[in-house]
């Protein structure tokens, strides 16, 4: 059985934000929320009548700070993200091969996919993928920053995402033009930056990017590393 994620947007990062309804049950996964939207995620969760369970981050984001503390407080969610992003009030620390269980036997796939950030997760679930920064549509994540790296991005994508099955769908955490999902196939064979690209020829052109730094980092990043609470306010208020 297919089961469509509810996909939220935030126009001023161009963040996409994903729940996961378990379909036997009434647990649901929140993937990569957004602080001002904690109070919209929270009436999606409450009109479908879903428990959140679970809050991923697909990495330390350096453009908005995440809702993830504050839902935890409000639901008694568990925080889970990636073990190499320095977000230690996270009980759940993700390193590839693991799982996320919810639902009474709903599993999430952990997939490591450094180069966007060297602790970027991507997460397969239903024949979806949730590719954060990683691998967007017709594009992918700048590497200049947080240990990214060009090279170890497109070996991520190359050797573990475009390995997956070609139906399986993509599921960016941002677009700036109004694309909402792909498939591994779609990208595979058309991605304007890594298909049938060569390796030295992509660390060449994200090399030659010269982006300017995000607006809010300096903001977003010591606020992300404690799930986008301050840092003199207990962790689990």
């Amino acid at each position: 059985m297919q089961v469509n994620p509810i996909q939220l947007f935030d126009a001023e990062s161009s963040t996409y934000t994903y729940i996961l309804a378990a379909p036997d049950s009434r647990d649901a996964v929140i993937i990569d929320p957004v602080d001002r939207h904690f109070a919209r995620d929270l009436a999606h969760l409450e009109r479908l009548g879903l428990h959140l369970t679970h809050v991923l981050e697909t990495h330390a984001h350096a453009d908005h700070v995440t809702s993830a503390g504050r839902l935890r407080a409000h639901t008694g969610a568990s925080a889970c993200v990636p073990s190499g992003c320095g977000i230690g009030p996270a009980e759940m620390q993700l390193e590839d091969g693991d799982t996320v269980a919810f639902g009474a036997r709903e599993h999430i796939a952990v997939i490591h996919t450094p180069g966007h950030t060297a602790g970027s997760m991507c997460y397969l679930w239903r024949g979806n993928l949730f590719t954060g920064d990683t691998l967007l549509i017709d594009g992918c994540g700048r590497t200049d920053f947080q240990s990214g790296s060009a090279a170890d991005l497109y070996d991520s994508v190359t050797r573990k995402l475009f390995t997956l099955d070609a139906a399986t769908r993509v599921w960016p955490g941002h677009d700036y033009r109004g694309q909402s999902v792909s498939t591994v196939g779609w990208e595979r064979d058309h991605n304007a930056r890594l298909a049938r690209r060569e390796r030295d020829d992509f660390i060449a052109l994200m090399a030659a990017l010269d982006l300017p730094r995000p607006k809010l980092m300096d903001v977003a990043l010591p606020a992300n590393r404690q799930l986008g609470l301050p840092a003199d306010l207990p962790h689990g208020a």
